[in-house]
């Protein structure tokens, strides 16, 4: 392989490097080259907690003023509030953490920023290099642990390595298809000292993200986009992490098709828009799952075909044609095999794709009719609209809660979610106009996610409201993030859907184990018992608690929650365990077996 010189990125600083007339470059300890590196590279907050192994490093940060430091309560947290910071912001979110059990609980929050494309920094302290091998105290192979689920690990062990190592990962997490880069640097490494050398550029093997796509590729999709008679954009996140929303509007309003997003795109195209269908796959909306199960042409911008979008592959959207976009090749074809692949970057590739898509359409002298298409699609629209039915045993209907939150915080919030039922909701009822305005955890599903998500981007977003959408059960791995809220004055705003269980695994139970409701049940709120209770919870970690049972005190809790900036806010939104995520395709079923309400759930055979 050919060695790539790759310019650091534009928000990166250059060091000033001595003439042959000045003196030799500065001598600093490797954990002064750490901080050194970070305020070159423009990091201005960073998420961790100190142990043994990365001491010096801390020693040496607490006399930093170009960065500050929020110090977690557990090592996950920090890992998902530097996700929360990232995908708010598309910047690079750092977490710090030390050798052994420091290391290995940032795997979780690693591992979902790779499945979610999250430009993420973790930087893990090690034991002395020589004892290595040996079984050390605390020591754990965190480089290899993490090698399946980073874009790349690096371990360091001299001081002279740091600089160019840490450009380099931060170029890495930045560029190409966004994700984690974990850099594990020894004890001894920290505290020896080295004569301090930035590079001007990053040398890496073989490292050279394809950034525009080939013409004739963009050609072809552009005569397939003319021809097509059903076409639908299947947005993913890709578009999002590319910052490609301007772009992509630009273009649907262009050709007039459909527009789809997948969880992961959430607020690249606005809902408020007439092509807007919604969200596709499992708990997609039915014009959404069944305009790509109808469509003649899916024109796929950054989405990876996910088994939660497809169902059923061998049954995805026969009669269509697939221009697949993405910027990791090896996304291409690696489900449904693409008619058109296009490597590059989304939002070049969307630039180009509209220019062809228009000189096609010129030289056609016609414009593509797909009125018929959109006859079928808004009556689909006005037979089956997103709705929930009351439930009846008195308690709140949740997806009415979040849908309330959503309207009266407006588009401009931002909104981070937990995984289960109440994120579906999330995903469904809050109508989002920008892109990143939804974060949450959508291929790895890890509970815990919401609180220091929303944490991170309140961080990075200090005049924005920030919600954190938790369910009783997340809330429940992650909560102790509140007093890092608490202390730190980040006041996020925590709406908890409390139905008393595991929500989601509950639905399953009930559609598909004759409603053996095994090991489920939470006991957080069923009117008798509330283990824990956590009005209690937030007043002992100095946030405000508030308790919502009666529909008639959910605008007042949320617009108390809003106004309240000097404190973390939490509120118990009691709601129904009954109620459930509709529509639904169950796992391993065809699309076109999208049911819409619970009737038809004894149709279904789950496979």
């Amino acid at each position: 392989m050919t060695t790539e010189s790759l310019p650091i990125p534009s928000n990166v600083r250059t060091a000033s490097r001595p003439s042959a007339r000045e003196s030799e470059p500065e001598l600093l300890t490797g954990s002064g080259a750490i901080l050194r590196s970070l305020e070159l590279l423009g990091v201005k907050d960073v998420f961790g907690l100190p142990g043994g192994a990365i001491i010096p490093f801390y020693d040496e940060l607490m006399a930093s003023t170009a960065i500050r430091h929020i110090l977690v309560r557990h090592e996950q947290g920090a890992g998902h509030a530097a996700e929360g910071y990232a995908s708010s912001t598309g910047k690079v979110g750092v977490a710090i953490a030390t050798s052994g059990p420091g290391a290995t609980n940032l795997v979780t929050a690693i591992a979902d920023a790779y499945m979610d494309s999250v430009p993420l920094l973790c930087i893990t302290g090690q034991i002395f290099s020589h004892l290595m091998g040996t079984d050390g105290f605390q020591e754990v192979d965190i480089v290899g642990i993490t090698m399946p689920i980073t874009k790349h690990s690096f371990l360091v062990t001299k001081p002279e390595d740091i600089p160019a190592t840490l450009a380099a990962a931060y170029l890495i997490a930045s560029t190409g298809r966004p994700g984690p880069v974990l850099v594990d640097i020894t004890k001894d490494a920290q505290q020896n000292t080295a004569p301090f050398v930035w590079p001007s550029k990053v040398e890496l093997p073989g490292y050279r993200p394809v950034v525009k796509a080939h013409g004739k590729q963009i050609q072809a999709a552009a005569a397939l986009l003319v021809e097509a008679q059903r076409p639908v954009f299947y947005v993913g996140g890709g578009v999002i992490r590319a910052s490609a929303s301007a772009e992509l509007l630009k273009l649907a309003e262009l050709t007039g098709a459909p527009v789809v997003t997948t969880l992961m795109a959430r607020g690249a195209f606005p809902d408020s828009h007439p092509q807007a269908l919604g969200m596709p796959g499992m708990h997609g909306t039915v014009p959404a799952v069944l305009a790509l199960q109808e469509s003649d042409l899916l024109i796929s911008l950054g989405a990876r075909f996910d088994d939660r979008v497809t169902g059923k592959v061998s049954e995805f959207a026969p009669d269509a044609k697939v221009v697949h976009v993405d910027i990791d090749p090896a996304e291409i074809s690696k489900i449904r095999i693409a008619d058109v692949p296009i490597v590059g970057d989304a939002r070049d590739v969307i630039v180009d794709l509209t220019a062809a898509y228009a000189d096609a359409v010129a030289a056609a002298d016609a414009t593509p009719d797909i009125a018929e298409w959109w006859a079928r699609l808004n009556g689909l629209k006005t037979e089956f609209p997103l709705g929930y039915d009351e439930p009846d045993d008195g308690l709140l209907a949740p997806q009415y809660v979040i849908e309330r939150i959503g309207q009266i915080t407006g588009p401009e919030g931002i909104y981070a979610s937990g995984v289960g039922q109440h994120q579906m909701w999330a995903a469904q009822f809050i109508k989002y106009e920008r892109p990143n305005a939804w974060l949450n955890s959508g291929g790895a599903g890890t509970m815990g996610y919401g609180v220091p998500a929303a944490m991170g981007a309140k961080v990075a977003n200090p005049d924005r409201t920030v919600w954190a959408i938790d369910g009783d059960g997340c809330f429940q791995m992650t909560n102790q993030e509140l007093a890092t809220c608490t202390i730190n004055k980040i006041p996020i705003k925590v709406a908890i859907i409390n139905n008393s269980s595991l929500g989601m695994v509950r639905q399953w139970q009930s559609l598909f184990y004759d409603g053996r409701h095994s090991f489920t049940d939470l006991n957080t709120g069923d009117g008798t018992i509330m283990i824990p209770d956590f009005v209690k919870m937030a007043d002992a970690y100095g946030a405000l608690g508030i308790r919502v049972t009666r529909k008639e005190d959910v605008d007042a809790a949320i617009k108390l929650a809003i106004e309240t900036n000097d404190r973390p806010v939490v509120i118990d939104f009691v709601v129904s365990r009954d109620s459930m995520v509709w529509p639904m395709v169950p796992q391993g079923v065809g699309n076109s077996a999208v049911q819409y309400a619970r009737a038809h759930a004894p149709e279904w055979e789950e496979e």
